[in-house]
């Protein structure tokens, strides 16, 4: 075991380019990160990593024995399904990532619920709204909102989200109500916009009577956490995008108002991403039905009442 344990650590080391790294993705200190490495190499015979203090790359070595590594790691990963197939009771554990609102609103409140029904796993859940490597960094399923650009990953639509863009009547007693997206530009709105590494320059694609189109949108405020966007929409600071179940609550109580309502958001899709390695772990299928079934009712109830709203 103390033998897997070293492969499974230089995997993430490699993957994550860096001892630190790989140690917070593991839940444990640089030092026993090094050692597992270091004692790896010395039971293989070869350097694995060319270390200096600011960089460390795999040898040619290394990058041979990776390749090896991840064969070992994904017929123990078949082995284990197969015994989970035989004995009906999936087990290890599980690493999950989701974006912040979709993660605290639709999974983690049924997250002890999945616990309780299957003792033998261990979810480990990552939420971060920024643009985030299912492969590079080791994780079994990721739940993504938009559109797919890595074609290396499995895609299973869970559902389509509907949108809208709303502020708080603070915000519209000073600005005006926007009837469109031209109105969002021409009488320059506030919007705020989520911001991650690497995103391209702000644009919301609306439906207008001549088609989807897109509106390069400007405002004083930006973040990477879309609640926080929430935070400010509410405070009256401009108008925000979101998926109706993230601001359901808000638009019962008035506290956020729909505008631009001739050209709405399209709706936005919500998948789960698997590594192709990952597709045959029950463990994964077993978690994305469980969720899936529950965020399909938690959408259904946000959109049952949006229709409540006075038109």
């Amino acid at each position: 075991m103390a033998y897997l344990n070293n492969v499974q650590m230089f995997v993430r080391v490699y993957e994550l380019g860096s001892m630190s790294a790989a140690a917070r993705d593991q839940r444990t200190s640089p030092a026993v990160t090094s050692a597992r490495v270091a004692e790896l190499e010395k039971h293989l015979g070869v350097r694995l990593f060319n270390r200096t203090t600011r960089s460390l790359k795999p040898t040619s070595n290394g990058q041979l024995f990776y390749e090896g590594a991840l064969k070992i790691l994904d017929a123990i990963a078949e082995a284990e399904g197969a015994l989970t197939h035989a004995t009906a009771q999936p087990r290890g554990t599980l690493f999950v990532a989701a974006p912040l609102g979709i993660g605290r609103r639709l999974i983690a409140p049924h997250v002890p619920i999945f616990k309780d029904e299957n003792p033998e796993i261990e979810l480990r859940l990552r939420l971060s709204d920024r643009n985030i490597d299912v492969t590079g960094e080791g994780l079994d399923l990721a739940f993504h909102l938009g559109p797919l650009e890595d074609s290396a990953l499995k895609m299973r639509v869970i559902a389509e989200c509907p949108r809208l863009l709303c502020a708080a009547p603070s915000y519209i007693a000073r600005r005006g109500k926007p009837g469109d997206g031209a109105a969002l530009l021409h009488d320059g709105h506030d919007c705020l916009n989520l911001r991650y590494p690497g995103a391209r320059e702000f644009q919301w694609r609306l439906q207008t009577p001549d088609g989807p189109q897109r509106f390069k949108i400007a405002g004083p405020f930006e973040s990477d956490d879309g609640d926080v966007l929430t935070g400010w929409a509410l405070d009256g600071r401009g108008i925000v995008m979101k998926p109706v179940f993230e601001v359901a609550e808000h638009l019962l109580s008035g506290a956020l108002v729909p505008v631009a309502e001739a050209t709405p958001p399209l709706p936005v899709t919500l998948a789960a991403l698997t590594p192709h390695r990952r597709l045959r772990d029950p463990k994964v299928t077993i978690f994305t039905d469980f969720i899936a079934t529950r965020i399909r009712a938690a959408l259904a109830q946000a959109e049952a009442s949006l229709a409540q709203l006075p038109r």
